[in-house]
């Protein structure tokens, strides 16, 4: 895959970033953790868990659009200082917070020096010789990082740093970008029209669509996983489960990482895509206490969860080699992955969940709609003789 805007990048500055990539995505992994200790200790509602996770998560994704668009590419390791200073004082200041109003704010403004941190990461990963392959390699490492620090919290008693403790080893571990700010590279260029980012058609819209809505139906499903796993009377725990899901998404990444490269994006797209919405569809007719297919099912869909990721790039590349609609990729994922559980809160009454699988499938059979409407415009534009220079294959 040929890209106009790679760069080669010294290993320990490819390492430093994706680091620094990891500490921004942390709280993804911690938020059930998080946002429990805010509950039991009456800092939050029960009504106000899901506001506060979508807002950090909605200004993680519409910060990072913003960072590519007013940070500097020159000012890389005094972003990361920065941000990583701050976000150290608002993790620990939410400590403080009494109310749903104010815990939403402070975790809007985490959320946003969060994107700070992960423009880093995202700047690196489309700048560099094989995208798409480094993004696998991130999705697998932040899984990894997440799946650690949620064990170190299982493992750390309570009493040695009281209820907030999520909240301190998040503060902890967001040292990490002051030490290794340094090893950034000194300068990424300028913002240019090459790669300013931009829609720019609506092949590209649709390409978006497609990271958003599979990650609507990633977020809807995974929010309410537990739920959904006490209304099917399944004869295993939801940590169990978790950690079933967690040790196929490694897996799943690390499938991706070397097949991105390989074979037709679209069509590895909605076979996946395809996969998930069986994967709903099958949970949802699943009669009473099918405990083996039911942790069939939550493998399958950790796999399909990082392994179409890295594909989203490598689409948005092959539709646009300047990296103008791979810069948004990031953001229009992580929008979708507080979107899905959003929509699906409207839809919920009580503790009726049993539909949830149902709308999941819906969201994955909309990605293959988006693939196919992608595929026919890039089709409908070489037979117009506007084929794009150096376009990859989408077919």
């Amino acid at each position: 895959m040929n890209t106009s805007v790679a760069m080669q990048f010294k290993r320990s500055e490819t390492v430093a970033a994706l680091a620094i990539g990891c500490v921004a995505l942390l709280v993804l992994g911690l938020q059930p953790a998080l946002l429990g200790a805010l509950v039991d200790q009456h800092r939050i509602s029960m009504e106000g868990v899901g506001i506060v996770a979508m807002g950090e998560i909605f200004s993680l994704g519409v910060g990072t659009i913003l960072a590519e668009k007013y940070l500097p590419l020159h000012r890389l390791r005094t972003v990361a200082v920065v941000a990583s200073l701050l976000l150290i004082a608002i993790d620990l200041l939410t400590l403080t917070a009494h109310g749903d109003l104010a815990c939403v704010a402070w975790r809007v403004l985490a959320g946003l020096l969060e994107a700070g941190l992960f423009w880093i990461v995202t700047m690196i990963i489309v700048r560099s010789p094989q995208p798409d392959r480094l993004a696998g390699v991130f999705l697998t490492l932040q899984t990894c990082v997440q799946a650690a620090a949620a064990l170190l919290l299982a493992k750390v008693s309570v009493a040695s740093l009281g209820w907030g403790q999520p909240f301190v080893l998040l503060a902890v571990v967001c040292v990490l970008p002051l030490l290794i700010a340094s090893r950034l590279p000194a300068r990424l260029g300028e913002h240019t029209e090459a790669i300013h980012p931009s829609v720019v058609s609506w092949t590209g819209f649709f390409a978006l669509l497609v990271p958003f809505l599979h990650m609507s139906a990633v977020g809807a499903l995974w929010a309410y996983l537990e739920p959904v796993v006490n209304e099917a009377g399944v004869g295993i725990s939801i940590d169990a489960l978790a950690s079933l899901v967690l040790v196929m998404q490694v897996i799943g990444g690390g499938a991706a990482s070397l097949t991105v490269r390989r074979g037709k994006v679209s069509q590895a797209l909605m076979v996946s895509a395809l996969a998930f919405a069986a994967v709903g569809i099958v949970m949802y007719r699943l009669p009473a206490h099918s405990t083996v297919a039911f942790a069939v099912s939550c493998a399958v869909f950790g796999f399909l969860w990082l392994f179409q990721m890295p594909f989203h790039i490598r689409l948005a590349f092959d539709i646009d080699p300047r990296g103008r609609i791979a810069m948004l990729v990031p953001p229009a994922q992580l929008v979708g992955t507080g979107f899905g559980p959003l929509v699906t809160s409207f839809t919920v009454h009580g503790n009726e969940v049993g539909h949830v699988p149902l709308l999941v499938a819906g969201f994955a059979t909309c990605v293959v709609v988006a693939v196919a409407l992608v595929k026919l415009g890039v089709l409908t534009r070489h037979k117009a003789g506007g084929a794009l220079s150096g376009g990859g294959d989408v077919g």
